[in-house]
Parts: structure tokens; sequence; C-alpha cells
């Protein structure tokens, strides 16, 4: 199974903020949207970061509270490792593992065009184990 089945039952839809929004401003999106990242995008809409739960941590513990109120260009990741719709769920957790990160914007013809968690890769991979189970039940079973 590939990014486009994922997406296909998760939807499209991305959270994204822009790079000049303050660190508080992200902190208060993941709460109020129930997710771990959010993209950075530019005027165009292309992507310029990725920002997390882990990077905001991280950013209070190493200069304080006052961190809050910084631009989100200063505490982002800029060098985003992205994945397209082709890309299969051994590919994510390639991607995933190497990276040591839980989530992953899909990219397709320069925009963006979704995002991947860990535990939407998690989900398809149960369910992939799962038709493999069945199909092997059924092999066994007509003998």
């Amino acid at each position: 199974m590939n990014v486009a089945t994922i997406l296909a039952g998760k939807g499209r839809d991305v959270t994204t903020i822009s790079s000049t929004a303050d660190l508080l401003d992200v902190a208060r999106s993941l709460s109020a949207q129930k997710i771990g990242a959010i993209i950075v995008t530019d005027d165009g809409g292309a992507v310029s970061g990725i920002i997390s739960e882990r990077d905001i941590v991280n950013a209070i513990a190493k200069n304080g509270a006052e961190v809050l109120l910084r631009p989100v260009s200063n505490h982002m990741t800029q060098n985003v490792i992205t994945c397209h719709d082709e890309e299969t769920t051994s590919d994510l957790m390639g991607k995933m593992t190497q990276g040591r990160f839980r989530h992953l914007p899909v990219v397709n013809d320069g925009k963006l065009d979704g995002i991947i968690s860990i535990g939407d890769v998690v989900k398809m991979r149960i369910a992939e184990a799962q038709l493999e189970a069945d199909a092997m039940r059924e092999y066994i079973a007509s003998g």
C-alpha cells in the first residue's frame, strides 16, 4: 500500500502556519487540532519547514519560556524530508526510522498535498498484515 491509499482514507487536509508566527501560536494550534506537528509554508504555499511538539519542548528547555514569543523560523526544521503519493509504507517507515521523526509532509508536483504520521503508517501496516492473514486462511481453507 502507498501514500495515496493512506490519504484516500484520512484526507489531504494539512494544518499549516507562517514562519513569522510565534511558538505560542504553534502550541495553541497543536493543542486545538490535537496533532503533533505543523507544516510551515511560505507565501506561495510551498513547504519551508516543520515544527513539532518536540521542537517546542527543546526550545523551552534550552531558552526558557520566553522562547514562546519568538518566531517559528528560529526553531523549525528547515530541511524537511517529504514523500509523494507513490511511496510505499515500507518507504515511509524507512524514512521515519532513519530520520527519527514521526511526520512526513506529502508533496506532489512541488505542492503540499497531505501529511502522514507514524500512526497512519502503523494503521496501514496492520491492515496489510490482516489482508495477508485473511488471504492465507482463504488459501488454506480452499485446500
